[in-house]
Parts: C-alpha cells; structure tokens; sequence
C-alpha cells in the first residue's frame, strides 16, 4: 500500500488543513485527535501482525501521545464550554 503525501479529500495544503482543524471548537478538536489516535493504533497492530516491531512500538508510542494530547484538549474544551454561545 503506498502512503500519500497529501490528504487524497482535501485540497489545500497540510498547514491550511492544521488551520483548519485548529480553528474548529475545542471538542471537535478532541474528537479529530481521538480520531488520529485511533487510525494510528491500527497501523500499529497491522505492523505488529506483519512482525515490524520496531514500527510497531513506535506507532503505539506515538498513539498514546495523541490520546495524551487529546485529554488535554478536553480540559481546554472544559474551560472555555461555559463561554460559548
């Protein structure tokens, strides 16, 4: 499988599509890193089965940093949600 180098559904440029995304309410935000996270996981678990560990591990990490990030997007959402109309 050949991996892109641009969003295939998008057609602006990966620093539009973070502006874009980082634009979006906080929960949203949450909810499109949970996303990632979990698009990650899979990958991980494919390279696992096919016995690349190393990857694997790596993308695993990287995946709990996402969840990480995401939790702490939640507490941002947390603070604002009570100002928003």
């Amino acid at each position: 499988m050949e991996h892109p180098i641009s969003v295939l559904k998008y057609s602006g440029s990966l620093e539009a599509l973070a502006k874009d995304v980082g634009e979006m309410r906080y929960d949203s935000v949450a909810e499109f890193i949970t996303s990632l996270a979990d698009e990650v996981v899979r990958q991980a678990e494919a390279d696992r089965a096919g016995e690349r560990v190393q990857l694997a591990s790596k993308l695993e990490e990287t995946a709990r940093k996402l969840y990480e990030a995401r939790d702490e997007m939640q507490k941002v959402w947390r603070i604002c949600k009570p100002y928003m109309k």
